[in-house]
């Protein structure tokens, strides 16, 4: 897709919803259409986001910012489906895990890989979430597995692994 823009399909959200606090206040740096805000929204009901931008916005209320310009108010979180180019997602995890816990749904290979080594320090959490259907109207899923990674420079615990649920 052009710009890595992939819609975050719902079933993709359920299973980060229960490793969220129940008083939820996040951005969304790479909202695209609005529909992770949306997913959330309807599943977590004290959800509120604070700040919702991308580079190419696709809904009225997401404004116009690269995520370099975005700054995390304090008490947010940031959550997030980024691109999954690793220039841009490795710098979106150095940029937001150091300043707030940061959730990004990517692919799960990429903790296998010596290119994040640097970031592992900042990695807290993955929840498997398994292969995601993209485009809902194909019927397919897409190739590689995927995981919700939670980043944050400031916690000092190991990095923990909540596997599938069904």
């Amino acid at each position: 897709m052009e710009r890595d823009c992939y819609r975050t399909p719902l079933e993709a959200v359920v299973p980060l919803i229960r490793h969220l606090p129940i008083d939820l206040g996040y951005i969304e740096p790479f909202a695209g259409d609005g529909a992770l805000i949306d997913h959330i929204g309807y599943l977590h009901e004290t959800a509120m986001c604070h700040d919702a931008s991308d580079i190419e916005p696709r809904a009225g209320y997401i404004r116009r910012a690269s995520f370099e310009q975005v700054r995390v108010q304090s008490g947010c979180l940031v959550i997030s489906n980024p691109p999954w180019a690793r220039g841009i997602l490795h710098a979106a995890i150095e940029h937001f895990g150091q300043q707030a816990p940061t959730w990004l749904l990517f692919d799960a290979d990429w903790v296998h890989t010596k290119q994040a080594i640097p970031m592992l320090p900042m990695l807290r959490k993955i929840v498997s979430i398994g292969r995601v259907r993209w485009f809902p109207e194909s019927g397919m899923t897409g190739k590689d597995n995927c995981s919700w990674h939670l980043f944050d420079a400031a916690a000092g615990s190991a990095c923990e692994f909540v596997g599938r649920q069904p």
